[in-house]
């Protein structure tokens, strides 16, 4: 008599390829200190201020700038979501990261078929590019409005940050984040002060905090929402975290990457925290200064800067405005430069020399933004930095639902999968980003928004 076999097969784990560890000249290089909570705390403190510099970058200062004098306080609850959104993901990101031991273009070219995979690889890319094209301009802007360099040689200056990156890279990866948090607290200083000066209504801005209708009624205010959702949850920082978390020398057990995943998401939490307050700021500021006084259309950076002093009485400000942005640029450049190597190294396998891929794709991004500084001057470079945050936004959903369907598996995440409510929760955030893209598209095919 022939029995049935009913045992169920495990789910299939991640294929061997002879894969090289992500950040292959970093990967394992800090080490854990043991002991107390607090003292292995202090060994995680890093990963989630480099994440949380993407949250912050002039693509941040244009989306917000723009939406807070169009709108005033209105769009500070899609600030506050998306952060919350980005708290969430990147809590799935570091997870993929230690428990899998992959990044998640590793993980991607592993699981799919090259059909597939392949587009994945281009479309990461190309929110790089997009990511850097915000960069080039915001740094650009920002030794404009410090040093007065025009803004043509400030876009070709920029090229020059990858020996700023590769010395930094070769002093440590520890001296790398150090550099990265203190320009961080730069910037916090700097729109601590702002906000001061500005003297915003607290009753308006918590106001703003509750989400409003009218968002997704009307077209100019959804397309900027998508703007701050895209410059907020950046495609690119879901590969970036999987990779920078494995700097860490993280023990074998279970019990050792538990606690690295919780010790890790409180980092990236906290880091995420203090990017809403910066970017929450920026937004605050825009309503206080300009909104409420009928400056409804500042929307360049440049303008915002000319403005701020004599808006709020202190030239200080202004001079502030201009170091914060000059900050927020270079830090982004090094969070750019580290996702464009963990992107082509993990989806294709194909290792360039550090300086080499990032003159590629610095100078990708620095042809658009030299075109339109050359044709448009300040006049061009909001509009880009917008329209650069909204294909942040549409590339979303290509790295939200496999991060989200790898660590859900409990077979590829080596019996961590992620809690059930994580999952889910996530899964709510895919679908409702997906929805506002196709909003989006919708509008811009019956002619409601023109890029």
């Amino acid at each position: 008599m022939t029995t049935l076999n009913t045992t169920r097969k495990p789910r299939k784990a991640w294929h061997s390829e002879g894969n090289n560890p992500s950040l292959s000249e970093v990967n394992a290089s800090v080490p854990i200190s043991g002991g107390a909570v607090l003292k292995r705390f202090f060994s995680f403190f890093g990963p989630g201020y480099l994440v949380a510099v993407g949250y912050m970058d002039p693509g941040n200062w244009a989306t917000s700038l723009a939406g807070g004098s169009a709108f005033g306080y209105t769009l500070l609850s899609v600030v506050l979501i998306s952060n919350i959104m980005a708290i969430l993901l990147q809590a799935l990101s570091l997870r993929l990261g230690i428990a899998a031991g992959r990044d998640l273009a590793q993980a991607c070219r592993e699981a799919f078929a090259p059909w597939i995979a392949y587009p994945m690889w281009v479309l990461a890319e190309a929110a790089i590019v997009a990511t850097d094209l915000a960069e080039v301009i915001g740094t650009a802007i920002g030794l404009n409005l410090v040093f007065g360099i025009p803004l043509e040689i400030g876009v070709v200056l920029t090229a020059l940050d990858v020996f700023l990156i590769l010395w930094l890279q070769g002093r440590g990866f520890r001296i790398l984040e150090a550099v990265v948090i203190a320009l961080t607290l730069v910037i916090a200083v700097s729109f601590a002060i702002q906000m001061v000066y500005a003297a915003p209504v607290m009753g308006d801005v918590l106001r703003g905090f509750i989400p409003d209708t009218q968002i997704v009624k009307s077209t100019a205010m959804l397309y900027l929402a998508l703007g701050i959702l895209g410059a907020t949850v950046m495609p690119h920082n879901l590969y970036l975290h999987s990779a920078i978390i494995q700097t860490r020398r993280i023990g074998p057990t279970d019990a050792d990457k538990r606690d690295a995943i919780f010790l890790g998401t409180i980092d990236s939490t906290i880091a995420l925290m203090f990017a809403l307050f910066i970017n929450a700021s920026i937004l605050i500021l825009a309503a206080a200064v300009f909104h409420t006084t009928g400056q409804t259309e500042v929307a360049e950076i440049q303008d915002a800067h000319r403005l701020i002093g004599p808006a709020v009485g202190a030239p200080v400000a202004a001079l502030l405005f201009g170091i914060a942005l000059l900050c927020s640029g270079l830090n982004s450049t090094v969070t750019a430069t580290l996702a464009g190597q963990i992107v082509m190294e993990g989806f294709i396998k194909f290792r360039l020399a550090p300086w080499m891929r990032r003159l590629i794709t610095r100078g990708i991004a620095i042809v658009p933004a030299a075109i339109v500084t050359v044709l448009y001057g300040e006049s061009g470079t909001a509009r880009l930095l917008v329209l650069s945050q909204v294909v942040l936004s549409l590339q979303l959903p290509f790295a939200i639902v496999p991060l989200v369907m790898f660590t859900a598996d409990n077979g590829k995440m080596k019996g961590l999968r992620a809690p059930r409510w994580l999952t889910w929760a996530c899964v709510v955030i895919a679908a409702i980003v997906i929805v506002l893209n196709l909003k989006l598209l919708w509008d811009v095919s019956q002619g409601a928004i023109a890029f």
